[in-house]
């Protein structure tokens, strides 16, 4: 078998998306599409998912799985605009995406008949288990603390850590949404550390930062001694009392609401074509104006 990795980055939510597939058998994965979305005019289109199919139908894949790493805050899931065109592949996710969608229904006071089961998916995975995609197969590793739900993809020496980690000058994902945990980032971020050290960790989103070029995979080494919010040395609580630190002063992402209530549905859009916008979720915890409290943007 001979592994390859094409990767798509979408500029405008920094998400990196991945065909991963078997050149000999042509057996392929997707992990994370994007589903483009504009919130000024509330505009879909799917450029980003017209990308990926191309390249699957020009290379002749055959695509058994779309993996998503979890229920994305920033950018809309473009699962549904793959099995539209690849019927016979499975749209999953890790299966704690049901503390997520337990949660978030309550967050957008979804209907009574909307499931919290996860039977959106067309399959829930077990962390620890291992699947079959054709001739590939993977490893399902849970890396909550980014979201209860989170999890990453290991193909041989490759890691698909979504969230969890980003390239060592940008750090880990952030821990303050609802069901969030510093302290799970953490120990998540431990399990990965003590995978061999020339793993290759591909990361959920770039930044960019500095200005520099586009990177979007680093070892497992490299993130042990380089990573700016955890290296290996760091301490737990160090880590901890820094993360809730700084995410105590980060703003919510842009596309936070129109995302997850989307994600949490496995990409599908309402059927009303209607999305819900809740009011000071996040409240301030003290308002000279605490009845209205409407905050600057």
């Amino acid at each position: 078998m001979t592994q390859e990795i094409e990767t798509f980055f979408d500029e405008r939510t920094w998400t990196l998306s991945y065909v991963l597939y078997d050149s000999e058998t042509r057996d392929a994965v997707v992990i994370d599409p994007v589903l483009d979305y504009e919130p000024a005019a509330s505009k879909l289109w799917t450029e980003s998912a017209d990308e990926l199919i191309a390249y699957i139908k020009g290379k002749e894949l055959r695509l058994h799985y779309i993996l998503e790493t979890h229920a994305h805050a920033d950018h809309l899931s473009g699962s549904q605009i793959l099995k539209e065109a690849f019927p016979e592949a499975k749209i999953a996710i890790g299966e704690r995406i049901t503390e997520v969608q337990e949660i978030f229904k309550g967050v957008f006071d979804l209907p009574d008949a909307f499931p919290t089961d996860g039977s959106q998916f067309d399959e829930l995975l077990e962390a620890g288990e291992t699947y079959q995609a054709g001739s590939l197969s993977f490893d399902v590793l849970a890396v909550p603390g980014h979201t209860p739900a989170d999890s990453a993809y290991k193909f041989e020496d490759a890691v698909f850590s979504g969230d969890a980690l980003f390239m060592p000058d940008m750090g880990t994902g952030r821990c303050d949404f609802p069901g969030g945990s510093a302290e799970d980032l953490y120990d998540s971020v431990m399990r990965l550390y003590a995978l061999p050290e020339d793993t290759r960790i591909f990361v959920g989103h770039d930044y960019m930062p500095g200005g520099r070029e586009l990177a979007f995979v680093a070892t497992v080494k490299e993130h042990r001694e380089n990573n700016v919010a955890l290296p290996a040395d760091r301490s737990r609580e160090d880590f901890v009392s820094w993360r809730k630190e700084r995410d105590s002063g980060l703003s919510a992402p842009k596309l936070l609401f129109q995302s997850v209530q989307v994600n949490v549905d496995a990409g599908s859009l309402p059927k009303q074509a209607f999305l819900k916008i809740p009011i000071n979720i996040f409240r301030p915890q003290s308002s000279d104006h605490a009845n209205l409290s409407i905050e600057k943007i």
